[in-house]
């Protein structure tokens, strides 16, 4: 792997009224405690989404799913946090291109742009790294 400490996994989540979605990115090492995420973000009690709600949402499959899934969201339903960490030195961020084949490396802040500019917003948050 080219960049480890930028490596990231993605979480697809949904709050308890099945309307609420939300994409997390953290660094690869970390393990997100979804109560506690919950509390900092002040969104309704979270689990993981369906299979389904994935089809639909982000036209993706489970393990393809990334940020670059959020360009397929054109209601923009779904949230999308990702970890502060990202924008430390190097600045850079691992993620699929919606086919769990490869890892695109690119600058967080062209991420974002990328993003932004379908209409989608960016929200960094401190996602402890959690034992």
């Amino acid at each position: 792997m080219l960049y480890p400490d930028a490596d990231a996994k993605n979480l697809f989540v949904r709050d308890d009224t099945k309307r609420n979605y939300f994409l997390i990115t953290v660094k690869g090492d970390k393990r997100v405690d979804l109560k506690g995420f919950r509390k900092e973000n002040q969104t309704r009690p979270l689990s993981f989404a369906s299979e389904a709600d994935l089809l639909r949402l982000m036209d993706l499959i489970p393990g393809s799913f990334t940020p670059f899934g959020l360009l397929n969201n054109d209601g923009g339903q779904v949230n999308f946090f990702l970890d502060e960490e990202f924008l430390k030195e190097p600045g850079l961020v691992g993620i699929h291109s919606n086919e769990n084949t490869a890892t695109v490396w690119l600058k967080t802040l062209d991420l974002f742009e990328i993003i932004q500019e379908h209409g989608n917003e960016v929200a960094t948050v401190p996602i402890p790294k959690r034992d």
